[in-house]
């Protein structure tokens, strides 16, 4: 059967206690709010989960954690995985599929620091791929990566087996973007990785988005969502308008640090903290963001 990825998708922080461990009840309740209020499913280990800063330990509880309520809401759940080694995003995107071997997809980036060229990029993902018992989405972020992956690259990526979407987060909506919901074979399923370009990507014929912003009002960007897959441009681009104050307030600063503080503002984790060399938010971003989410609260009732 074709991998369905239509939909939001919530990349979940990982909390932390006051000892900085991972908090697991407080994890599994976030996890548990997030599909509550209508994602599709989860993103374990996404940038928003610091992975670069968790144990091989931590790593493993969380995803448990989070396959486990996937398990129990019938969701879907997505497990972030790569290096910037070939070798170890082989035994990586492995190691994932043992773990989690029904998850809907593993997310592999493309390699970071060492800058490969795009077709050493291509082929490096088509190794993933062919390694791997579960699908594989890109994840094209040129901004933390240093090497985006243009539209010929990509659609090289749709055709191989076993490569069933992109999390585009280009920082655009760039006429590669474009080209590529243009000409995918309608199996391949292109993601916004970028929370303001959630409604026009997917209006354009995109699956939806992987969506840090929707830790917050997550039932209203699930709306945004369900408008834009239904073709209802009207209404998406209304919630698209409400929800932008929100997505500006939470990447004011570096992520994940404005959602866990406004998170735990409203009593859903226990500590705003973040792992270094990550600053925690500052109290102006953290003000803002809750201020931010109780506007677009309301703006979201009027578009009812």
């Amino acid at each position: 059967m074709p991998t369905d990825l239509r939909g939001l998708w919530v990349p979940l922080v990982t909390p932390f206690d006051a000892d900085d461990a991972v908090d697991v009840a407080a994890l599994r309740r976030l996890a548990s709010r997030v599909l509550d209020d209508g994602a599709t499913g989860l993103v374990a280990l996404g940038t928003t989960g610091e992975p670069a800063t968790l144990t091989p330990a931590e790593r493993h509880l969380v995803v448990t954690t989070c396959a486990s309520v996937c398990r129990d809401h019938g969701r879907r759940l997505i497990v972030g995985a790569g290096t910037n080694s070939t070798r170890t995003t082989l035994e990586d995107v492995g190691h994932w599929a043992r773990i989690a071997p029904d998850a809907a997809a593993l997310l592999v980036v493309v390699p970071y620091y060492t800058r490969p060229s795009e077709p050493a990029v291509v082929a490096h993902l088509q190794a993933a791929a062919a390694a791997s018992p579960v699908p594989i989405v890109v994840y094209n972020v040129p901004s933390r990566t240093g090497r985006g992956l243009g539209a010929d690259a990509v659609v090289e990526l749709a055709a191989t087996p076993n490569v069933v979407g992109i999390k585009q987060a280009v920082g655009v909506l760039d006429r590669d973007t474009l080209a590529v919901l243009g000409a995918r074979p309608t199996s391949f399923h292109v993601l916004s990785g970028d929370d303001a370009f959630i409604a026009p990507t997917t209006l354009l014929g995109g699956s939806g988005a992987i969506a840090a912003s929707a830790h917050l009002r997550t039932a209203d960007f699930a709306r945004l969502v369900a408008a834009a897959l239904a073709g209802d441009a009207a209404t998406s681009a209304r919630l698209a308008h409400a929800l932008l104050r929100v997505v500006d307030a939470g990447f004011a600063e570096p992520s994940p640090a404005a959602w866990k503080a406004a998170l735990h503002a409203r009593g859903e984790i226990a500590t705003p903290a973040v792992r270094a060399p990550l600053a925690a938010a500052s109290p102006t971003a953290t003000r803002s963001l809750l201020a931010a989410a109780d506007a677009a609260a309301l703006d979201a009732i009027a578009v009812s």
